[in-house]
């Protein structure tokens, strides 16, 4: 449609003059004659005046305009052509008063001046023009403009000069009764063939500007045409004469409407876009400051606002249902930034179907969602709303080949009931929310005992952040014996954390935390890194091989580049793959196909793979026979109860059983009494781990006294044998 209305737009400025073009041509095609044979000579020489004088008033409109616009556009290109078009409207001037007819001289005007101020005037706009289309354009300073313009004053003075001279320095032009001479009809044909190559120059050009270029062609065909009639009256008087003004004016019109278009039209229209593109980008900007993203729902700072103009207009009760979405932190860290937005987006809209219009719903961060609620009639009608939204969180997310779940942990706070101020409203309902996770329902009201604890558990997680970078996490390494050997061949590396206030944070309080915020894929990784950087370091000291134990988390299997990742730790480290053991938890072997295919993928690399807290996960054992694994270790909850409780002990014996017929290797956990030892050698388990031997040690204090435990486990096994005996 615009581009309908461009061209249209175009054509128009074509549409007087063809019009009169036609009347004129067709009384030009029933012959030629004296014009004013039908108007009077008299008449006939006001019409002409009145359309020399709209062609000086267009020439000069165009010399003004660009003159105006020069202190802001100090364009070279510009500069002359206002100086060309000023001279023009000089020479236009002077053609005017020296024509035949015209009543401005006191001695009788003959054709002779007048025909060669029009034919200098013709020259001098084809020749400017190709002039200008050629310079190079650059800025100029301002003060050359008076130079520039003062240009034309001197040609025109000079002009007067030549052709009013004593004698004529120039040959004649027309001739009375005869027409225009040779001469003449060449400088005219020279100016046609000057705009022929114009036209051929704004026709390559034709996609940089076209209605500019379109004005151009316009003029310069006009102008050819006009130059044609020009080359055959035989008389001032001849129609043919008239119609070439009419030509002529027509094409200094059209050359005033392109440069109006190009040097205020355009500009104009540009500045209007630009102001409309500025007030759409404000929109924008606005919509961005208050609404996420990802979900396009308010965000805390558009929630904030509205808090501090509701909260306190009624004196309705209103709540906060605080939301957040349990693995997504996991998800970011693990499949990628991709993987979290489409989630996060999906569950943004299940909750937009299932809440009331009235309720406004909000993101704070990208796994805290927050509905704001201004009248509410019960605790009761908050309780079945959250169940609804955890109703509607059941069903996977399907998202590209992965088939994802969460679970919702919603907290509420009620205003004033909980709290006066809009801050606490938001922080105390985020606070339940921490602890709603540790209820079976998964949504609990806020109460004043929770501050304290979520409080501290905030702090810790905001610690955990820059403990990596301050150094503060560390490895211990608990020894490994070997039940067939007596020798100490492999480790199990621990990760343990000396907070610079708080002294030490033990793992059970920060790992899930760590889990919790997608912290524990850098952790991971460092902790991988460090401990085989480790066992090369012991190697170097002369230690013999050891294997050392890694666990991997949930979230590093989640990892898109896990196994890159450890095939580049291996190879920065230059550990050889079989001393490396990648433990997993029994839980983690749910999602059978993806667990399948990265541990295959892992031990690909030559690594091995055990299974810990064997026993107290996953009730199905269909893992065991699709998964490459080499190990299992015998959960410390078994052990230690081997022999008071029967039912533990039938679970080792069963699950030392199974690992021999598949083949697997077995390490019980947590031995800590000679008698559990006594009988995990009777029943030919292979590894044993635990505090009878050792506790687990820093890498220097298991380096110095590695000969130490191991020559102490050799006697207490060597004891054990020779009881038995």
């Amino acid at each position: 449609m615009w581009k309908f209305n461009e061209e249209f737009s175009f054509v128009r400025h074509f549409i007087p003059f063809i019009l009169v073009s036609m009347i004129f041509l067709i009384v030009f095609g029933l012959g030629s004659g004296e014009f004013y044979g039908i108007f009077g000579e008299h008449n006939y020489a006001t019409i002409h005046l009145m359309m020399e004088i709209l062609i000086i008033v267009v020439t000069m409109s165009i010399s003004i305009q660009t003159w105006l616009i020069s202190p802001y556009i100090l364009s070279k290109r510009v500069l002359y052509t206002g100086a060309l078009f000023l001279t023009i409207s000089f020479i236009e001037m002077a053609h005017t008063i020296t024509y035949k007819g015209m009543p401005f001289f006191i001695t009788e005007s003959t054709p002779y001046a007048a025909t060669w101020f029009y034919m200098l005037g013709r020259l001098l706009l084809s020749i400017g023009v190709l002039f200008i289309f050629f310079i190079k354009e650059k800025e100029i300073k301002l003060i050359y403009r008076w130079f520039i313009y003062s240009l034309p004053f001197v040609i025109i003075i000079g002009c007067f000069g030549v052709l009013y001279a004593p004698t004529h320095i120039l040959p004649p032009l027309i001739i009375e009764g005869e027409g225009p001479t040779s001469l003449k009809n060449t400088l005219q044909y020279t100016a046609v063939a000057f705009h022929l190559v114009i036209i051929g120059l704004l026709l390559k050009n034709y996609k940089k500007a076209p209605k500019i270029v379109f004005l151009l062609l316009g003029s310069s065909i006009y102008l050819i045409i006009s130059d044609y009639l020009y080359t055959l009256y035989q008389d001032v008087y001849d129609i043919k004469n008239f119609i070439g003004h009419i030509f002529e004016l027509g094409a200094f019109y059209l050359l005033f409407r392109a440069i109006y278009f190009s040097s205020i039209e355009k500009p104009f229209k540009q500045l209007v876009d630009t102001q409309e593109h500025l007030e759409k980008s404000r929109e924008k900007m606005h919509f961005m400051a208050y609404h996420n993203e990802i979900t396009n729902l308010p965000n805390e700072r558009f929630l904030m606002e509205l808090l501090k103009k509701d909260l306190y207009i009624s004196k309705s009760q209103k709540a906060i249902l605080a939301i957040g979405i349990e693995r997504i932190s996991t998800i970011k860290a693990s499949l990628g930034s991709t993987y979290a937005d489409q989630m996060i987006s999906l569950i943004a809209q299940r909750l937009k179907n299932v809440l009331p219009k009235k309720y406004l719903l909000c993101i704070l961060r990208e796994d805290y969602f927050v509905v704001y609620i201004d009248e509410v009639k019960s605790t009761h009608q908050l309780t079945q709303l959250s169940q609804q939204l955890q109703f509607v969180m059941e069903e996977s997310f399907q998202i590209q080949h992965f088939s994802l779940n969460s679970q919702l942990n919603i907290g509420i706070a009620l205003f004033p009931t909980h709290s006066s101020r809009e801050e606490e409203f938001i922080r105390f309902a985020l606070y339940a929310m921490h602890e709603a996770q540790k209820t079976p329902t998964r949504i609990r009201f806020y109460e004043s005992s929770i501050s304290n604890e979520t409080t501290e558990r905030l702090l810790l997680e905001n610690d955990l952040h820059d403990a990596l970078a301050n150094q503060e996490l560390f490895l211990e390494y608990q020894p490994q014996l070997d039940l067939h050997t007596g020798q100490i061949k492999s480790v199990e590396a621990l990760v343990r954390w000396q907070h610079p206030k708080k002294g030490w944070i033990s793992p059970g309080v920060f790992i899930p935390i760590a889990e919790e915020s997608g912290l524990i894929v850098p952790i991971g990784q460092w902790v991988l890194e460090t401990a085989c950087k480790q066992v090369k370091s012991w190697e170097a000291a002369g230690l013999p091989p050891i294997k050392v134990a890694v666990n991997l988390s949930l979230g590093q299997l989640f990892q898109q580049n896990l196994v890159e990742m450890i095939h580049n730790v291996l190879e920065k480290t230059q550990l050889e793959p079989n001393y490396l053991q990648l433990e997993i938890t029994e839980s983690m072997t749910i999602n059978i196909d993806h667990m399948t295919t990265i541990l295959h993928k892992l031990k690909a690399l030559g690594v091995t793979i055990a299974v810990d807290d064997f026993g107290t996960g996953y009730s199905s054992l269909s893992y065991l026979k699709d998964f490459p694994i080499d190990c299992l270790k015998i959960d410390r909850s078994f052990v230690q109860k081997i022999q008071s409780n029967s039912t533990d002990k039938a679970l080792v014996d069963m699950i030392l059983s199974m690992a021999k017929h598949l083949q697997l290797k077995v390490v019980a956990e947590g031995i800590e009494e000679i008698e559990q030892l006594s009988y995990l050698i009777e029943s030919k388990c292979d590894t044993v781990q635990g505090f009878l031997f050792s506790k687990p040690i820093p890498p220097n204090i298991l380096q110095e006294n590695y000969q130490t435990l191991h020559n102490e486990a050799k006697y207490m096994l060597d004891s054990i044998t020779a009881s038995e005996v």
